[in-house]
């Protein structure tokens, strides 16, 4: 039986046991070293779990990036992201932050919401997740974090 196949955006140099990391710098344990802004350098339908721990907020375009993870992920698949929430103050205090989300956000992406459904097309939105959950995390300087596990719907 085959491993399930697990990828980590933004890995850095804290890339977990078991996933293969993409990361634009070169850092130890790095498999593969891509621009993520360009999209992710990975087959449809290839990935079986992805997680993306403060990375997607450091890319520019927000809907080029879910659409990337949502491609990459096999029917049924898995992403967990956490990001910076504007509800608090860490999505604005790095200076290489380019996109800002909170849990309104991921509304846009949810198969079946009225925001995905009526916008979607219109934004260039062909991500669908099923939101299996979406926790707040409270950190020290009002900093508040968002973790958001999604699971991708595809025909």
């Amino acid at each position: 039986m085959r491993e399930p196949f697990r990828v980590d955006l933004g890995c850095g140099p804290r890339k977990p046991e078991g996933y293969f990391g993409i990361d634009r710098h070169p850092w130890p344990g790095v498999d593969q070293v891509a621009d993520l802004t360009l999209g992710i350098p990975l087959g449809d339908d290839s990935v079986d779990e992805l997680r993306a721990f403060d990375i997607v907020e450091h890319l520019p375009e927000p809907i080029l990036t879910m659409n990337e993870i949502w491609r990459v992920l096999k029917p049924g698949g898995i992403a967990e992201i956490f990001v910076p929430s504007t509800d608090g103050r860490g999505a604005f205090q790095d200076p290489t932050h380019k996109s800002f989300w909170n849990p309104n956000s991921f509304a846009y992406y949810r198969h079946g919401d009225a925001h995905r459904e009526t916008f979607g097309d219109a934004y260039g939105i062909v991500a669908r997740f099923n939101v299996k959950g979406l926790w707040e995390h409270h950190a020290p300087n009002n900093v508040i974090h968002i973790s958001a596990l999604l699971e991708a719907v595809k025909p």
